[in-house]
């Protein structure tokens, strides 16, 4: 750690005196305060929750607001008649100190963790777990530190991390008790995810930035232009596999990619690939794109994936809970999952047995993901006919009731939080 990192993380501990003296404002119930991944992102959950409230305001009596820890966020929003507001201004500070309700999905920090006192804090969080999360997760060392250094080296972040109090969303009755294990923690709310609202329905607004949409217009260019010109139909395939230390390995598996590249463009598919901010394949995936390989397009880190998913045909992925939002599109799943041992022993556990929940072909090397996106592509309905019943089975425990009108019930169930 550099020494100005070291200096800013372990001087928050100054900023103490100021949570505590929070809790002695009062907070007005109909205020609501919205943030993402640590205020970094205008996304997930928090988003389309907050873009639901703000435009049914009236309806329920709230003023949903978004603090961000990105200017430019703040203006995207501010232009489009949302209220938005930077964190460190002056309005972002007082109604931080203000807002009753605060709604997150990694932790209170993506809004303002030092003027939280004694807001009611609603992690939505950003994914259904297949895999061990939080507590559960054996491998986090800040959640399961070796010996007192380590402790106590953890103990600035876990001030601000996840508390037994908060409340925290889980999709149905069957994922309730992961989350109450995951979060140590009873309070937990039972109800559909406000992203997949946006996913299954055309009726949701949406705000997306400049970059989103050029990157957007590509993808429907590429589709377009196949359909009228080919006059073939396009494949929109969207690759989102884990950030993990084994994922470095998808080169060695995918040893040729001039012949990957052949097949997608043989079978006029677009590979758009969304990987994780930090993941160490952004620059491989980036030499690649710019070396001509036209029918792979690696997609921003920041765009939201749920604006690229709503538009695929089909998912790839490997141990990403994101296939289970996918699979509300009724869309074909393949799971590429060739570090699967090497993951399940070293990286993460998971909570459910994986053949049994992952619906779809598993495909280990490149000719066996070939394969299976050929299957996937141009047989869909007997792709998905195939895994029908085990697809059927793993929906009903994800999924207590109808998603796609998850974010009014919702809010009501705030609300009610809030009243008590």
């Amino acid at each position: 750690m550099k020494i100005a990192d070291w200096l800013k993380y372990w001087g928050q501990l100054f900023l103490l005196p100021v949570y505590w003296m929070s809790f002695l404002v009062p907070r007005d119930r109909k205020l609501w305060l919205f943030g993402s991944t640590f205020g970094r992102r205008f996304a997930d959950n928090p988003k389309y929750l907050y873009l639901y409230v703000s435009q049914h305001k009236k309806e329920f009596g709230v003023r949903p607001v978004w603090i961000s820890h990105d200017k430019s966020i703040v203006s995207m929003l501010s232009e489009k008649g949302y209220e938005a507001y930077y964190y460190h201004s002056v309005k972002g500070i007082w109604l931080a100190l203000r807002g009753k309700v605060y709604i997150f999905d990694n932790y209170s920090k993506d809004i303002n963790f030092w003027q939280s006192g004694g807001a009611v804090k609603v992690n939505l969080w950003h994914g259904i777990p297949l895999k061990k999360i939080q507590a559960d997760n054996l491998f986090d060392s800040f959640r399961h530190p070796r010996n007192l250094w380590e402790k106590w080296k953890n103990f600035p972040r876990n001030l601000s991390d996840e508390k037994p109090h908060h409340y925290v969303l889980a999709t149905s009755g069957f994922i309730k008790p992961v989350f109450a294990s995951a979060f140590r923690t009873r309070n937990v709310i039972v109800c559909g995810y406000p992203r997949i609202d946006y996913l299954v329905s055309d009726k949701f607004g949406n705000v997306m930035a400049e970059s989103e949409k050029r990157e957007l217009d590509i993808i429907r260019e590429f589709k377009e232009n196949s359909d009228i010109v080919k006059g073939e139909k396009a494949h929109i395939v969207c690759y989102m596999p884990t950030f993990r230390d084994s994922e470095i390995k998808f080169f060695d598996v995918i040893d040729n990619i001039d012949k990957f590249q052949e097949y997608l463009k043989k079978e006029n598919i677009l590979f758009c690939v969304k990987l994780h901010p930090k993941s160490k394949l952004q620059k491989e995936f980036m030499d690649f794109t710019e070396k001509g390989c036209g029918n792979i397009l690696l997609v921003d880190a920041s765009f939201d994936p749920y604006t690229l998913l709503k538009i695929s045909d089909v998912l790839v992925t490997d141990y990403s809970s994101v296939y289970f939002d996918f699979m509300c599109l009724d869309r074909p799943v393949i799971f590429f999952c060739y570090d699967k041992y090497e993951y399940m022993s070293k990286s993460r556990e998971l909570y459910f047995d994986y053949l049994e929940m992952t619906p779809g072909e598993k495909a280990e090397t490149m000719g066996e993901l070939l394969r299976a996106l050929g299957n996937a592509c141009n047989m869909p309905d007997r792709y998905k006919n195939k895994y029908i019943e085990q697809n059927k089975i793993v929906m009903r425990k994800i999924f207590d009731i109808q998603y796609g009108f998850s974010s009014g019930r919702l809010v009501k169930k705030i609300k009610k939080i809030t009243s008590i």
